[in-house]
């Protein structure tokens, strides 16, 4: 990973026009950023199309990095609203009046076990939109349940509500795999 100086250093040629300076920070940070994307939304297609939107938006909006936060934690703030902004308007378009009551999960990547990293993508991607959303931004990307509300125009009730709803049908989901009972009452293993 690139020190900050580095990334201080791109950013300033990257503002002059430099190519090389934006390619250099896109290599470093997309890897993350799309991650994050590819985690909010289920279709690959649109994961796709919606990263390359954020990266457009970084790049016109770094003449407005301040520096207060790195580089890396404001490029992730940029793609998760561009992604949430891209999933209700899409919403929209479509017409679906899906409630963030009923919305999405996600789980991070666990590279020693391709197995459960597979099963638990694929359990992510039967939850509601809005519970995934919820349990994407809080269990895998660490927001609180303020920032999620904020973020989501909904209450801090409400994000704790569709965590629940997240966590509890992951783990009917993932009860066969683990060889558990979702009556049984233990906490999924989310890594």
């Amino acid at each position: 990973m690139t020190s900050p100086a580095t990334d201080a250093e791109l950013i300033a040629r990257a503002i002059a026009g430099d190519e090389l300076a934006m390619r250099a920070l896109w290599a470093e940070h997309a890897p993350r950023v799309d991650a994050v994307v590819r985690r909010l939304v289920r279709d690959a297609d649109e994961a796709a199309d919606i990263a390359q939107e954020v990266w457009i938006q970084i790049f016109r909006a770094l003449p407005g990095f301040r520096g207060d936060a790195q580089f890396s934690t404001w490029a992730h703030r940029i793609a998760v609203n561009r992604t949430l902004n891209a999933l209700r308007r899409a919403r929209r378009l479509v017409g679906a009046a899906e409630e963030l009551e009923e919305d999405t999960v996600s789980v991070e990547d666990d590279v020693d076990q391709p197995f459960l990293r597979q099963s638990l993508e694929e359990a992510m991607h039967k939850l509601p939109p809005g519970a995934r959303t919820v349990f994407v931004l809080h269990d895998v990307e660490g927001f609180t349940h303020e920032e999620i509300a904020a973020q989501l125009g909904i209450t801090t009730g409400g994000s704790k509500s569709q965590l629940f709803k997240a966590r509890a049908k992951l783990r009917t989901i993932l009860a066969p795999l683990l060889d558990l009972s979702p009556d049984a009452g233990h906490a999924l293993p989310v890594a």
